[in-house]
């Protein structure tokens, strides 16, 4: 039976946070919807998955789902979203900073106002500066790029349609663009709430200085896969193009000159523009080229014909 809610907590070492998690789940959501809580350990060294097998002896809607080794918060929400059976899924941080108090309210923008993607922004935040700052200019550079203007991007917080969920891919540290990679799926109708923000009661923060580095890397991969992921000669053979003509139109100029104009002037080859001008045919080329490939590569690709379809209507529609 589908169930109303669908609430994917990633984790890792958050062994004293999770019975507080459940309980406080349990206190909100009980009597009032139909839902299910997955958790999923990823690689934890302490004794979180024993306080998940607990959890699911003592709770009916508790699930759990204990990965290998460590892969990555992208990779436990991914294994969540393929697990999730709910009409609306919830995703939530373990470490108690995000409050389940504000799933009522979340659940009822993607029902009834008919949100694709409800992200959370912690507008008032209980963050050292280290990881506020950077955090600030990520989602700066995020709305730029993206053309989605929420205030928090990386609010582990969020709502989604099931469609959404089921119709993107995470890997690497996808995770923390979810609305653009929803986005450039179809699923455009995203929108944000204030949330509470609590300070962190155990453990310590998983932020470090990789993925300030990281982020605008991958940030780049998402906005780039999303408008050219099934047309890189639009882009390859572009920038390409471009590049060859500039160096054919300088060449050209520098014939014309040597020929007619100033027919004493030194030779090609000892002047720099006429390197300058080659190097920029060459780099053309190898643009053109790595266009071309990418295009034989994605023929090959076993998605390059799936497409998203919402509704089918009339005679032999499924």
């Amino acid at each position: 039976m589908s169930k109303q809610i669908s609430i994917v907590v990633p984790l890792f070492n958050e062994e004293e946070s999770l019975p507080h998690l459940i309980d406080w789940i349990t206190k909100v959501l009980d009597t009032k919807y139909s839902y299910e809580v997955l958790l999923v350990d990823d690689g934890s060294k302490d004794q979180s998955w024993k306080i998940i097998e607990g959890l699911v002896q003592n709770n009916e809607v508790v699930r759990g789902i204990k990965f290998q080794r460590n892969y990555g918060k992208s990779a436990a929400l991914q294994k969540g979203f393929e697990s999730c059976e709910g009409d609306v899924v919830v995703t939530m941080d373990a470490d108690l900073q995000d409050s389940p108090e504000e799933i009522p309210e979340l659940y009822d923008m993607i029902i009834n106002q008919d949100f694709d993607l409800v992200s959370g922004w912690k507008k008032k935040r209980h963050d050292p500066l280290s990881k506020t700052i950077p955090t600030k200019l990520y989602n700066w550079a995020a709305r730029r790029i993206t053309g989605i203007y929420l205030h928090d991007f990386n609010c582990g917080l969020k709502a989604y349609k099931k469609a959404v969920v089921k119709s993107i891919e995470l890997y690497g540290d996808m995770h923390r663009y979810v609305p653009a990679l929803a986005k450039y799926a179809g699923f455009t109708k995203i929108g944000e709430k204030v949330v509470q923000h609590q300070a962190r009661k155990f453990g310590v923060t998983k932020f470090g200085l990789n993925r300030f580095l990281n982020g605008p890397l991958d940030l780049i991969t998402v906005a780039f896969m999303g408008k050219f992921g099934k047309k890189p000669m639009h882009f390859f053979g572009a920038l390409g193009s471009l590049m060859f003509l500039i160096g054919f139109i300088l060449i050209f100029y520098l014939g014309i000159d040597k020929l007619f104009i100033h027919q004493n002037a030194k030779l090609l080859a000892d002047r720099s523009e006429f390197y300058i001008a080659l190097i920029s045919m060459v780099i053309g080329i190898q643009f053109f080229m790595t266009g071309f490939i990418s295009e034989l590569i994605g023929r090959n690709s076993s998605s390059r014909n799936v497409y998203l379809i919402e509704k089918e209507i009339g005679n032999g529609s499924h």
